[in-house]
């Protein structure tokens, strides 16, 4: 790994570990509750993020350019929630743009055992090639559509492991039982995905937690952070647990603290 690959990498993964706030959900969702004005929902949490993952248009429009911190951006789309393959994505972004915004890496979803699943993985191939071209680290998210039931171990390690064989420098997935099973497979570190809003704060806290002590390099979460009625106090708490060790009924406190 050359010089520029391992800065913008290490800008994202610090020391081993990340706290990445997603705020891509626009692009196939459109303007979800407390996303409506991405600007608005991120500003206050920035400082205590350690990488933003937004697509170019919410980057360009939204986000402060004066703000100090590593851009992930997502260079994946032509889907929509109300379409009928959620799976059919290409690269929606040029490796070109991706410098001209100076970003520290590109993201792009992969639908293993979708009707797309060879086009996904084929287009993330091709942005793992042009971005190496430039040392710039790719992120694959292991999509699942809205089969959440997929969500297990098996499906995850297989999804995981492909991405990291195609090129992948680090992996976004889900959380699951034998999670461990899935980070022995992978040669890449992983990131956890919020998903859909959890019940309870503590839940949140519990699953970053779990996953930090199987062996995960951190989270990139959006909805269970922005959607939370504290976000702050939420984001906060969830750093403790990635960069301290905190665990999640001390996280919890500091959040109850904090909201």
């Amino acid at each position: 790994m050359d010089w520029g690959m391992k800065n913008r990498l290490g800008r994202v993964i610090k020391g081993g570990r990340t706290v990445m706030l997603a705020i891509d959900h626009g692009y196939f969702l459109g303007p979800i509750s407390k996303l409506e004005d991405p600007g608005k929902a991120v500003g206050p949490l920035i400082p205590f993020a350690d990488a933003l993952m937004p697509t170019r248009g919410v980057l360009r429009n939204c986000i402060d350019p004066e703000a100090d911190i590593p851009i992930v951006l997502r260079v994946s789309g032509g889907n929509s929630i109300i379409g009928k393959d959620l799976s059919r994505e290409s690269i929606t972004t040029s490796i070109e743009e991706a410098i001209r915004l100076n970003v520290s890496a590109v993201a792009f979803s992969i639908y293993v055992g979708a009707e797309s699943e060879h086009q996904t993985l084929m287009a993330f191939s091709e942005l793992v090639n042009q971005a190496e071209r430039y040392g710039i680290p790719t992120l694959a998210v292991t999509a699942v559509g809205k089969e959440l039931e997929k969500r297990d171990a098996r499906f995850l390690g297989l999804s995981c492991r492909i991405a990291a064989e195609l090129g992948a420098r680090f992996v976004k997935t889900y959380y699951c039982d034998n999670f461990e099973k899935v980070v022995e497979g992978t040669p890449v570190p992983l990131v956890i995905a919020g998903g859909p809003k959890l019940e309870t704060d503590l839940d949140v806290l519990q699953v970053v937690s779990d996953a930090i002590k199987k062996g995960a390099a951190g989270v990139d979460m959006g909805r269970n952070v922005w959607q939370n009625e504290h976000p702050v106090a939420m984001i906060k708490a969830i750093r403790a647990i990635v960069h301290e060790n905190v665990d999640a009924a001390e996280a919890h406190k500091l959040f109850l603290g904090e909201a």
